[in-house]
């Protein structure tokens, strides 16, 4: 066991702590939102892991990828990647201040948020989870592409349904917006 499989499951604890330290006090929603859909799908993301690691085959070929995972320089690159992510992920939602909520949640006096990381890309904190689980895939274990599949999907997802909400929004700023941006990384996609 290396340094790494110490840091990795560091700078998850961290991010899971200042997501929840900063959630207190964000912008009050107008609104319910219908969250029991959106927990459905996130509720379905997580039968899908559990059946997944259910079937035999999936449980054997994990293990023996484990045992066949890279040392020093799969760890400290995937120790890299996951510190970018969850400081992309981090700085985003730092940058979004009260303005941050539940995907489609409606804001009293919503700001439509276009400068540092969201200067580059739309999703940010997808983009930076995803990279966080790809670098725990690589650094830490295989076992992460299990979630990390499903979690693509669903970002995907969630992201379209963002978009057309701040496209009703936001119908003069977020169209332009989204034309002078990409969706997840920088200049490609």
């Amino acid at each position: 066991m290396t340094v790494f499989h110490w840091i990795i499951p560091a700078l998850w604890l961290l991010f899971l702590a200042y997501w929840a330290v900063s959630a207190i006090g964000v912008k009050r929603n107008l609104e319910a939102t219908g969250w029991w859909k959106y927990g459905a799908l996130r509720l379905s993301l997580v039968v899908l892991v559990i059946i997944a690691f259910s079937v035999p085959e999936v449980r054997r070929a994990v293990r023996l990828a484990q045992t066949h995972a890279g040392g020093l320089l799969t760890g400290a690159i995937g120790t890299v990647l996951v510190g970018l992510g969850v400081g992309l992920a981090i700085f985003a939602r730092f940058y979004l201040g009260r303005n941050w909520g539940t995907p489609m949640s409606r804001k009293e006096n919503p700001e439509l948020i276009t400068g540092g990381p969201y200067d580059f890309i739309r999703h940010p904190i997808y983009t930076g989870i995803l990279l966080a689980m790809l670098g725990s895939t690589i650094g830490e274990s295989v076992i992460f592409v299990v979630p990390l599949i499903p979690c693509v999907i669903y970002f995907i997802y969630s992201a379209r349904r963002e978009e057309e909400f701040m496209c009703r929004q936001f119908p003069q700023e977020y169209p332009a917006y989204r034309h002078r941006t990409k969706m997840f990384v920088p200049f490609v996609l």
